[in-house]
């Protein structure tokens, strides 16, 4: 009977390899599946269906069955958003890169906000949905019943009250200790809540891996919010165990603001197999001048759309990459061309917690340092609190505020969204967020893992090799 179960069980790794290597994004990966669920199939069998896919499936072939009307709702959108298509600003390539990403132009006349930690960020967002006339779309990776969780609830229950639609989505497995009290007291007062479900179809059944990332709320397709905060009171730096919790959102009101819709409503046809009837017209914010791009990302892309942007705008930066990210986990393209720019002159700087969250990303983190000091890119500790904002500035042409970490992660399995923003103010105002940051942090110094033990670096190498499911 055991040899017998061994032998079914060795079928089924030879199967699950061959699946591996037709669907792992990367050689490296596909060689490590096929590897070790051969060798070791019960190990890796069960792993391999629980974390060792990297393409979300369904998601595009749901997207594409839509009915014709949705498809040309799609294409008139497309239309209107090359008539608000900016020309006045210089667009550095990365750009260009982005927009063929997102399969959406650069749009101009719109207003934008930099919102520096929590209290910036719930208030504006709070402020916004009081205001709704027609509908918010509202989508958080996790969601806590507590104050916060608390206020945003009650202002979606009042705005519900008043007529106002309310669609609300959250990954299940980020807001897995989301209360059935919440949920239901919404639902009570005719808002419409639901999970992303991530596991839906057959081919997700068991995974565990994807997460839908994304922070992204809209109202009445006029306004919308992206960035780094989550729902729960540790973001407002509640939580004495994490203090201060530094973070970045935006604020864009205008035509961009349409680009985070169609974003919510392609998840929400995955999530209810339902259409959302929403406003697509594009509002130019008085005395708008931002040109704004909003870049949705995932594991159900043809390409790697957040670790491609990346790439590109670190290719072709000139002057300077300045990123923060909470987690530091890239793959070696990524290692090669922060290398490279560092080489040819580019000032390369990289913001991280002193501590993370999580002790094997930032055990990880630790593997990249000598390769990129070497070359003379600096990394930056932020000691201030927990650093979780997702940021970068591409020369003096370009800033990034989003949801997707510098990490495979969120490069690979995670729906994610970035907003890049083309206008010399907000840049101008990213900048100086940047330089008080730099000032709460410690600049790591050469050689300074040289003289850790043999078991940390050991360690270190080690937490290396999780870096695809990080």
């Amino acid at each position: 009977m055991l040899t017998l179960f061994f032998s079914v069980l060795h079928v089924v790794g030879f199967i699950s390899s061959i699946d591996a290597i037709m669907g792992t994004r990367t050689a490296q990966g596909a060689i490590a599946w096929a590897l070790s669920l051969n060798l070791l199939p019960i190990v890796a069998v069960p792993a391999y269906w629980v974390l060792g896919r990297s393409r979300f499936k369904g998601y595009v072939t749901l997207r594409q069955s839509r009915d014709k009307e949705i498809q040309h709702q799609e294409q008139k959108l497309r239309e209107q958003l090359e008539n608000h298509r900016f020309t006045q600003f210089r667009i550095p390539e990365s750009a260009r890169a982005a927009e063929s990403l997102a399969g959406f132009p650069y749009v101009g006349e719109n207003n934008v906000e930099l919102l520096i930690d929590g209290k910036a960020t719930f208030d504006s967002i709070l402020a916004g949905m009081a205001e709704a006339k027609s509908y918010i779309l509202i989508q958080f990776y996790i969601v806590h019943d507590d104050q916060i969780g608390r206020a945003i609830q009650s202002c979606l229950i009042e705005r519900a009250k008043q007529g106002v639609r309310i669609y609300f989505l959250y990954d299940e497995l980020g807001s897995h200790d989301l209360t059935d009290a919440y949920k239901s007291e919404l639902q009570d007062a005719g808002a419409e809540i639901r999970p992303f479900n991530t596991r839906k179809g057959a081919g997700n059944r068991f995974q565990i891996n994807f997460r839908n990332h994304r922070k992204n709320v809209i109202v009445d397709g006029r306004v919308a919010w992206v960035g780094g905060h989550n729902v729960g009171d540790e973001y407002l730096g509640r939580d004495p165990k994490i203090g201060h919790w530094r973070d970045t959102h935006v604020r864009i009101e205008g035509p961009a603001a349409v680009g985070a819709q169609l974003s919510f409503v392609e998840d929400w046809y995955w999530a209810t197999n339902r259409h959302l009837e929403v406003d697509w017209t594009m509002y130019a914010a008085e005395g708008g001048q931002a040109n704004v791009l909003v870049l949705p990302s995932g594991p159900a892309d043809e390409l790697e759309s957040a670790a491609l942007m990346y790439t590109h705008a670190i290719n072709t930066a000139s002057e300077r990459i300045w990123i923060a990210s909470p987690y530091f986990v890239p793959d070696e393209g990524v290692i090669h061309a922060l290398q490279l720019a560092a080489l040819r002159g580019v000032d390369i700087r990289l913001l991280i917690p002193d501590k993370s969250d999580n002790r094997i990303v930032d055990l990880a983190a630790a593997s990249y340092f000598d390769d990129l000091a070497n070359v003379g890119a600096k990394f930056y500790r932020y000691t201030d609190g927990f650093l979780h904002e997702k940021t970068m500035i591409i020369d003096d042409l370009a800033a990034c505020v989003g949801t997707a970490n510098f990490d495979n992660r969120s490069f690979r399995l995670n729906f994610e969204i970035t907003a890049v923003i083309a206008e010399p103010e907000f840049i101008e105002q990213m900048e100086k967020m940047f330089e008080a940051d730099f000032e709460k942090s410690r600049l790591m110094r050469a050689g300074e893992y040289d003289d850790k033990s043999f078991w940390f670096r050991l360690t270190v190498r080690l937490s290396s090799l999780t870096a695809p499911i990080q």
